[in-house]
C-alpha cells in the first residue's frame, strides 16, 4: 500500500472518530447535563392562563402550607423537597416524582390529586433539578438510591406504621419503577407510574432518531461511556424493565395512546415484564404527560381503584 494511501485512510479513520465523539460529547450535554433543553415544550406550572385546565390544582398548590426538607445523598449532595402536611392527621405519606427538566413546581395536579385521597406529600427535586444538587440528569437511576433514603426519612419521622406510596410522571415514573426493584420496608405498599419509559437506553435511541435522524450505533454506546466517566452510571444498567422484574410491590402502569415522546409499546413492554401484583391502563387520546388531562374522571377512578386493593383502612369513593 502507498504510504499515501495509508496516511489517507489514517486521517479518514481520524476525522470519523472525532465526529463521533464530538456527536456523542454534544448529545451528552443535550440529554444528560444540566442546562436549558430546547426540545421540550415550555410550560408554567404556576402561572395560571385563560381556561387553564389546572386553575384549581393550580391556585391550591400555591396556597398549601409546605415545608422544607433536605436529605443528604451518598454521594453528598444536598437534595431538597417539599413536604405537605395533610390537615388532617394521618400515617398516609405520598411520594411524588417529578418529570425530565422539572422540579417539584410542576406536580400541582397530582400533588392535589393524592393530597385529596388523604395523604401527606412529599415532593423531592431530582438531583440536579430544582432545588438539589448536582450537575448530571440521573434518569431516575441513581435517584432509586435517594428515594431509598426518602422512605427511611419519613419511616423515621412518621413511624413504623407508616403506609407509603410512589407516584412519578415521565422520568420521575421511571424512578419510581427504578425504586421498585430495590429491597425496600413493608412500608411502601403500591406504585403508580404515568408514561415511564421501559430502558435509557431504548429511550434515548427513540430520541437520537426523531430529533436527528440518527441510528442508536455507535452514537448511543459512545454517549452512554460518556455519561458513565461524568455521572457513574451506564445507560444500560438505567433499566425500569429490569427493575419492575424484581419488584414485589404493586404497580399500577398509566400511559397515553397517543404518546410519542416516550412510545405507547413501552408500557406493555414493562407491564408484561412486572413479576408483582399489576395493572395497565392506557388512556384514549392522550399524548405524553396528559393521561389525567385526557380523562380526569377516569384516571382517579383507577388510581382508587388501586388503592383500595393495597392499603389498609383505605375506601377511596369511585364514581359510577
Amino acid at each position: 500500500m502507498k504510504k499515501s494511501v495509508k496516511w489517507g485512510i489514517l486521517g479518514t479513520v481520524g476525522l470519523a472518530a472525532s465526529a463521533l465523539a464530538y456527536a456523542s460529547a454534544h448529545f451528552y450535554k443535550i440529554a444528560v447535563g444540566i442546562n436549558k433543553k430546547a426540545f421540550i415544550d415550555e410550560f408554567s406550572m404556576e402561572e395560571i392562563t385563560p381556561d387553564d385546565p389546572w386553575k384549581k390544582e393550580k391556585e391550591w398548590y400555591q396556597s398549601v402550607d409546605k415545608e422544607l426538607l433536605t436529605l443528604r445523598s451518598i454521594d453528598e449532595l444536598t437534595l431538597s423537597g417539599l413536604l405537605i402536611p395533610h390537615k388532617e392527621q394521618t400515617k398516609k405519606v405520598a411520594i411524588i416524582a417529578h418529570g425530565y427538566g422539572g422540579s417539584n413546581r410542576d406536580m400541582a395536579p397530582w400533588a392535589k390529586l393524592y393530597f385529596d385521597l388523604g395523604f401527606n406529600l412529599l415532593i423531592p427535586d431530582a438531583r440536579g433539578h430544582g432545588e438539589s444538587e448536582g450537575d448530571y440528569i440521573g434518569f431516575g437511576w441513581h435517584e432509586r438510591k435517594d428515594y431509598v433514603n426518602w422512605i427511611d426519612k419519613l419511616i423515621a419521622d412518621y413511624g413504623e406504621e407508616t403506609e407509603i406510596i410512589l407516584f412519578g410522571l415521565s422520568m420521575g415514573a421511571a424512578t419510581v419503577m427504578n425504586v421498585s426493584g430495590e429491597p425496600l420496608p413493608h412500608n411502601v405498599k403500591a406504585i403508580i407510574e404515568d408514561c415511564g419509559y421501559s430502558s435509557v437506553t431504548k429511550e434515548m435511541a427513540h430520541q437520537l432518531k426523531t430529533m436527528y435522524k440518527l441510528p442508536q450505533y455507535p452514537f448511543i454506546p459512545m454517549t452512554s461511556l460518556i455519561t458513565k466517566v461524568k455521572a457513574g452510571y451506564w445507560f444500560g444498567e438505567a433499566s425500569p424493565e429490569e427493575q419492575v422484574k424484581k419488584s414485589s410491590t404493586p404497580i399500577l402502569f398509566i400511559h397515553g395512546d397517543e404518546d410519542d415522546f416516550v412510545p405507547t409499546h413501552m408500557a406493555y413492554e414493562l407491564y408484561h415484564s412486572a413479576n408483582c401484583p399489576k395493572e395497565l391502563y392506557i388512556a384514549l387520546g392522550a399524548k405524553h404527560g396528559y393521561a389525567y388531562i385526557a380523562d380526569k374522571t377516569m384516571y382517579q377512578t383507577r388510581i382508587k381503584h388501586f388503592l383500595n386493593a393495597y392499603l389498609s383502612d383505605s375506601n377511596f369513593p369511585i364514581a359510577v
